[in-house]
């Protein structure tokens, strides 16, 4: 492994920039400007590293990631708010070893990064097994372009299919970056499988909560519509207020009944659904029949009841002969 000094430091701050990564960033820190700066007068090449905690303004060694990505300068350009946007393309593995920072901007130490790779084993299956699940991603996740599927599967080498694929993956930046540190490009791409199957699962499921909750809006939103389309039939056809009247006439008779309470709680509930129904239907007319027969029953009313059991045993024996225990057991 080379050992290379003073080459400049780039923060980046909510991405990790893999290997033959191509992506524009845009820079407005004064150190970063002045590193890029530095970087252009020489041969362009410029160490980028991820922050962990992207809200540290002012990172030192601690603040970074250990592993980051040798890139090359393609582009660098001065916008007018000051800032600058520069196209990068990610190069090569290193360790950061020594970081220095000169207060005009950060210069690192660091060491190029192999990748494993066990001798003669065959990672094809491997690497077809990730393109399928990107492939399976890209069908229930549009962010990815078939484009990008394309040119994946013109790379030949593992370690560049698996650092694209890694690329693109909707993940957080601790696990991209668990995957850059990754050297052995097996497990790497084993990784990469693991988060792709597990983004498919959540989306299927966040798709059929979705859709459960469309399908109950729309059921609700037909529901009112029909019944505001109801309501205008019978609007139009004079029921309406027929209708009221009706419904009002029947909540003061069940009052005026003086039923007991969990008999009036019964005809309340009847009476609500009526309210909702047609006048035509054969329902309501069930529902209304109830309701009126309820009424009617005299239920505070008393008659007075002579009992005369002299009367009833003299009735009793002469409509009956015999039947003597019979009698006793009606008196």
């Amino acid at each position: 492994m080379d050992q290379k000094l003073n080459l400049p430091l780039l923060p980046l701050r909510d991405i990790v920039v893999f290997p033959s990564m191509v992506i524009p960033l845009f820079v407005g820190r004064d150190k970063s400007i002045t590193a890029l700066n530095e970087v252009m007068k020489n041969d362009k090449k410029i160490i980028l590293v991820t922050q962990k905690n992207s809200e540290v303004d002012d990172p030192k060694k601690n603040d970074v990631f250990a592993y980051g990505c040798e890139s090359n300068i393609l582009q660098l350009l001065k916008l007018p708010d000051g800032t600058v946007k520069v196209l990068v393309e990610g190069n090569k593995r290193v360790k950061i070893g020594g970081f220095t920072d000169n207060q005009k901007f950060i210069t690192c130490t660091f060491e190029y990064q192999d990748n494993e790779l066990i001798k003669n084993e065959d990672l094809t299956p491997l690497v077809l097994t990730a393109i399928k699940r990107l492939e399976k991603l890209t069908l229930i996740n549009k962010k990815i372009s078939s484009e990008i599927i394309n040119n994946i599967k013109k790379l030949k080498d593992p370690s560049n299919i698996a650092d694209n694929i890694a690329s693109h993956l909707n993940t957080t930046i601790i696990e991209k970056q668990q995957i850059f540190e990754t050297l052995d490009v097996k497990k790497r791409l084993n990784s990469i499988i693991k988060i792709m199957e597990n983004e498919a699962s959540i989306i299927g499921v966040e798709k059929r909560i979705r859709g459960r909750v469309k399908n109950q809006m729309e059921k609700t939103q037909r529901e009112y519509y029909l019944n505001e389309q109801l309501k205008a039939i019978q609007k139009e056809l004079g029921e309406i207020e027929d209708g009221k009247d009706e419904t009002s006439n029947l909540n003061k008779s069940i009052l005026k009944a003086k039923m007991p309470k969990d008999v009036q709680k019964k005809c309340m509930s009847e009476l609500k659904k009526l309210k909702n129904m047609s006048p035509m239907s054969a329902e309501s007319t069930v529902v209304r029949n109830y309701l009126d027969w309820m009424i009617d029953i005299p239920w505070y009313k008393k008659n007075d009841v002579n009992i005369n059991l002299s009367k009833a045993i003299n009735i009793l024996d002469e409509d009956h002969f015999g039947l003597e225990k019979i009698k006793e057991r009606i008196i």
